[in-house]
């Protein structure tokens, strides 16, 4: 246990580290000149807060998505939405382009059935899709690559704006306008910014994991597009790629046996999607080995408060240890606080190098906005991060609120919508 903690320990002057690499691989991506950050133009400005209007929004980020409607009331104000949930299966993930989105053209044209949304006249619509995008204008990007176990043909090195447009017309969809492209974590930011002005920095930290935040026009250097009125946009940073982090041999043993080893480093050390891989690679060289372990079970084994973790060795009994003893019980216990409480820092020294780079003194305030199943669910997460800020700000920590934007890809779309439409 002494030389795991040490293995996955991040003290003050490691997040340190982190933040210095951070700011100059963003500094490389916002001038073109590689590193491991993307750092995306995303052509959408910040919301005033005073857009009003019904707009329709689809919500696509993992297996599960949604279709929305959303009804903006000006002075920072939004309506309930209407909301459809819909699950793609393998065979929508994995297979053609035309199955894929004929699938969601689908879903859209069963929500506007159930809604009663008029079809004779024009709804624009705000499509968040969550992987790489290379973004060439507001309502057009070309998918770079594919990410969380997604894999359908014919989509890599194509607008999928233009893919989503093929499919609504073959399904005789015609009303529909997609007028703005965005990525879930642009989302997130938008949704909370509509309603809290000082929020300037938007995280995902669920499934997958990303951050993005507005940046001057005159500091994206490899910007050669036109202004715009605010003199800013939206940079999608893709944190998930950082590769400036001290791994351990469970960390270089994941990305091995990953579908994309090199890539995605910052993602398989933070996100949902691996850190109970991570676990479960910890525990078997322990020799305990459970049938499977995820994240979802790091949460509920680090939340039993139960006098002998009872609820802990009910957990593990169905995942195939029937027999633990109430030390075997703490240690795996153990081994999940470490393993989280190692995300939690790094997610913290990201978001603290993008807010260095926005207010170098944080003089002001900042809204966090943090969407995804980690930040939200997990028992310790959201704190830890808290801590974690505390250490590397001391008191202006306190003038730095993380704040959970629950469901916000979805009306930050619709919110971008609005924007764009407007424009």
């Amino acid at each position: 246990m002494k030389r795991l903690e040490k293995e996955f320990a991040v003290s003050r002057t490691a997040m340190k580290k982190i933040m210095e690499a951070f700011c100059s691989e963003m500094e490389k991506g916002l001038a073109g000149k590689g590193g491991s950050l993307k750092m995306i133009p995303t052509y959408v400005e910040m919301p005033t807060g005073k857009e009003r209007g019904r707009y329709i929004a689809l919500d696509l980020g993992g297996t599960n998505f949604r279709v929305l409607e959303l009804a903006l009331k000006g002075d920072h104000k939004v309506g309930r939405p209407n909301i459809m949930k819909f699950a793609l299966e393998k065979k929508h993930m994995s297979g053609s382009a035309e199955l894929f989105f004929g699938f969601i053209a689908d879903c859209v044209k069963d929500f506007l059935k159930r809604y009663k949304l008029p079809d004779d006249r024009p709804l624009d619509l705000g499509f968040t899709f969550s992987f790489p995008i290379r973004q060439t204008g507001i309502a057009s990007g070309i998918l770079m690559c594919w990410t969380k176990g997604f894999a359908a043909r014919g989509v890599v090195g194509s607008d999928v704006v233009k893919l989503m447009n093929k499919a609504l017309a073959r399904k005789g969809i015609k009303n529909i306008n997609i007028s703005a492209l965005v990525n879930d974590t642009v989302g997130t930011l938008v949704a909370k910014c509509y309603e809290k002005p000082d929020c300037d920095v938007g995280v995902i930290i669920g499934t997958g994991s990303n951050a993005c935040y507005p940046e001057k026009l005159s500091g994206i250097k490899k910007w050669h597009g036109p202004g715009n009125r605010s003199g800013q946009m939206v940079i999608n940073i893709e944190w998930g790629n950082f590769n400036k982090l001290a791994v351990t041999s469970y960390d270089r043993q994941l990305d091995r046996n990953s579908n994309n080893p090199g890539e995605q480093i910052l993602e398989k050390m933070v996100s949902g999607m691996y850190l109970g891989q991570i676990a479960g690679l910890v525990l078997k060289d322990m020799g305990i080995e459970p049938d499977s372990f995820e994240t979802m079970h790091m949460s509920e084994i680090e939340d039993d408060a139960t006098k002998d973790l009872r609820k802990t060795r009910a957990l593990l009994a169905k995942l195939g240890l029937p027999k633990t003893s109430i030390k075997e019980r703490r240690l795996i216990r153990k081994v999940c606080g470490i393993i989280s409480a190692r995300a939690a820092r790094i997610s913290a020294s990201c978001i603290a190098a993008i807010l260095t780079r926005i207010d170098p003194d944080i003089s002001g305030t900042h809204t966090i906005a943090i969407d995804g199943s980690v930040f939200e669910k997990h028992p310790t997460f959201a704190n830890a991060m808290k801590e974690a800020l505390k250490d590397i700000f001391a008191r202006k920590a306190g003038r730095i609120k993380l704040a959970l934007a629950k469901d916000g890809s979805g009306k930050g779309a619709a919110i971008v919508a609005a924007v764009a439409a407007k424009r």
